[in-house]
């Protein structure tokens, strides 16, 4: 089955997910990997967990698609910055993907953002990771009713923020704080919002464009196969 969907409205920000499924996991690989590169197929086929696997080729896969079906991009070459953030070599459109447990999403817009879904794993203790919080968050989680979505949307926001910012692991969780949606890293302003994708997961997105609060994503879920 082929997904056709044309859009007459310009697209302000795309967000394409997906659940990934043992069951078609051979399936997937022998359909998708023929169109990717050398290089691509090698960092998929190198996870040793057919999840972690699924997951990097189904984020490419929405990647393409969004680009082809939203953008009429065809092909595109992708190339890794200085600080080892992936961009769309030749193109004014950004992206940025995530994946958590099952879920693999995949943010495509006009200016450079960041996107962080989390699986909300009750299993996981927020003090195991006050180290990487300033007081105030860890004060902020303590006095939340619900002590785990405090956590966990202190995990996300700033794991977006840092996907935008582009610094990885250089920027650590406790070096700047997300006051009102919003925070100030080297001296550039980011901002937040929430996003529903799945009960079952927490999600934000996260750019230094400030008109990103008013902003309402496109979403599309695909179960079929999507890349003709």
């Amino acid at each position: 089955m082929k997904v056709i969907i044309h859009i007459k409205e310009e697209i302000e920000m795309i967000i394409l997910y997906a659940f990934i499924s043992e069951e078609r996991h051979q399936s997937l690989l022998d359909r998708y990997l023929p169109v990717f590169s050398e290089d691509i197929k090698r960092d998929i086929l190198r996870y040793k967990r057919w999840q972690d696997a699924q997951l990097s080729l189904m984020g490419k896969v929405l990647l393409l698609h969004g680009l082809r079906t939203y953008y009429n991009i065809p092909d595109v070459e992708i190339g890794i910055l200085p600080n080892k953030k992936p961009y769309l070599k030749g193109q004014k459109l950004h992206f940025n993907i995530s994946h958590s447990k099952e879920l693999v999403a995949c943010a495509i817009a006009e200016y450079p953002l960041g996107i962080d879904i989390e699986y909300n794993d009750l299993k996981i203790s927020y003090h195991d990771f006050t180290f990487q919080m300033t007081s105030n968050e860890i004060q902020e989680i303590q006095d939340a009713e619900d002590k785990m979505n405090g956590f966990f949307t202190y995990w996300t926001r700033k794991e977006a923020v840092i996907k935008a910012h582009g610094a990885g692991m250089m920027l650590p969780l406790d070096a700047f704080e997300v006051i009102d949606d919003e925070c100030i890293i080297e001296d550039e302003r980011f901002f937040v919002k929430e996003i529903f994708i799945h009960e079952d997961y927490h999600s934000y997105i996260a750019s230094s464009y400030p008109d990103i609060k008013n902003i309402i994503p496109l979403f599309k879920h695909f179960e079929e196969d999507i890349i003709p």
